[in-house]
């Protein structure tokens, strides 16, 4: 199966800093849908099996509802303040080595699914890691490798996912799709985070 992984457990203090009054980071609309749902209908759409989104205790609940419908599997992270490897490594964790994995933050709602399509495309019998490059800049969703998805599952909970990458033979297939290396850190109108998407550069933390 291709299972999509979503870590969508970090603290979103920027977020919140921003709007005290907004919700819960995973469940801010965009474009009138909570963000978390739109990332996962990116990768259903794209042609992902199933997804494991990996959500905080507290955020569990909220998630799920927005979810309901959706082809997913809610692990809840117990350590979230690991940082966001941890959350990959919790996904991760409950696939099985057949099947193809693809990562992709849950604040990144930006995708498109042909972007998704194509990575998978890449990734599927070529036994490569496989990310997009915007500009010659790497993004996501990053499909692993089964070598990368044994790393990170024996890796500690603190380890970075470039790094492992780094030691992997990583295919980049070139896009011209934005949203690859643009997360949603803090509150804004749909309107306004597109057009920022199209009118300036943009910068993707892979640890954030």
């Amino acid at each position: 199966m291709i299972i999509g992984i979503v870590p969508a457990a970090g603290r979103g203090s920027r977020f919140a800093e921003a709007d005290p009054a907004a919700p819960p980071k995973m469940l801010a609309p965009v474009d009138g849908v909570p963000m978390v749902c739109r990332t996962v209908e990116s990768l259903v759409d794209g042609g992902v099996d199933h997804c494991v989104v990996v959500v905080t205790s507290q955020d569990a609940a909220g998630v799920e509802q927005a979810l309901r419908g959706l082809p997913v599997t809610l692990v809840v992270n117990p350590d979230p303040a690991r940082g966001m490897f941890s959350s990959v490594q919790c996904g991760v964790m409950v696939t099985d080595a057949s099947d193809l994995c693809v990562l992709l933050p849950g604040d990144m709602p930006f995708v498109q699914s042909s972007t998704i399509a194509a990575v998978i495309a890449a990734g599927q019998g070529g036994g490569h890691t496989v990310t997009p490059s915007l500009e010659g800049h790497r993004g996501h969703p990053v499909v692993c490798s089964s070598v990368l998805r044994a790393w990170i599952i024996a890796a500690a909970a603190d380890s970075r996912l470039d790094h492992l990458m780094d030691q992997d033979t990583v295919r980049v297939v070139d896009v011209t799709d934005s949203g690859v290396r643009r997360d949603m850190d803090r509150p804004a109108s749909s309107a306004t985070i597109f057009d920022d998407i199209l009118s300036t550069g943009v910068k993707w933390d892979a640890e954030r």
